[in-house]
């Protein structure tokens, strides 16, 4: 992307560029179908939904799962999300969005819990990679949080100029912002993706209904 201002954006993917909502809900229900658990509604999800996914699913069964009923849970959900996916596209506005704040001379980044493997051609896909001077998803176990993964995204963004003051983490749920403070980053949670409104607005970020919202308050905030 060449030399830029400074002000850096990492944007989380699921949810939030990656308008998933519906494969979300329907692998979750197809998961749990073979679990013998009772579906769920998309508010319900979003109203319960927190990271570590485990408890989650704590919320769901009155109980933590055990280790295998874990493993069993996240196998399908990724299994039957692989199928769903493939009907879902970009948040409305994000090609725009993203060249405008590119043509700028910002940088930006995609930080995901997705499974790094399958986003790097997913984002390829869509024809917006040129947008990002770096893209890491999930390395390791799933279901953890994202703030070990942005320290590492940080430390890699810093030899590209990239400084934590100047960064805003835009994602669409409450771990987006634990992980942005961690390291030292500021964040703005989008109402777009897998939590609620009202789960949202205790964390004491901005909080913002559009991605051209969030953007606008990145600027403000990394200027």
């Amino acid at each position: 992307m060449g030399m830029h201002t400074g002000a850096h954006i990492v944007w989380d993917w699921n949810g939030t560029l990656f308008h998933d909502n519906d494969a979300i809900i329907e692998a979750t229900n197809a998961a749990f179908a073979e679990l013998g658990l009772t579906p769920i509604t998309l508010e319900q999800y979003r109203a319960l939904y927190c990271v570590p996914v485990p408890k989650f699913y704590e919320r769901l069964l009155g109980r933590l799962p055990t280790d295998v009923e874990w493993e069993a849970m996240d196998g399908a959900f990724h299994r039957h999300y692989a199928e769903h996916r493939v009907r879902c596209g970009l948040t409305e506005g994000v090609t725009e969005l993203l060249a405008g704040w590119r043509s700028a001379g910002r940088s930006q980044s995609i930080l995901s819990m997705y499974h790094h493997d399958e986003l790097v051609p997913l984002v390829k896909g869509f024809g917006i990679e040129a947008h990002f001077i770096r893209v890491d998803g999930r390395t390791g176990p799933s279901g953890g949080s994202k703030t070990e993964h942005m320290v590492r995204h940080l430390g890699e963004l810093a030899l590209a100029g990239v400084e934590p003051a100047r960064t805003v983490v835009i994602g669409d749920a409450a771990d987006d912002a634990v992980a942005a403070r961690y390291v030292g980053a500021r964040a703005v949670l989008y109402t777009g993706g897998s939590h609620s409104r009202g789960s949202l607005e205790g964390v004491g970020v901005p909080v913002v209904d559009t991605l051209g919202e969030a953007v606008a308050e990145a600027e403000r905030l990394a200027a």
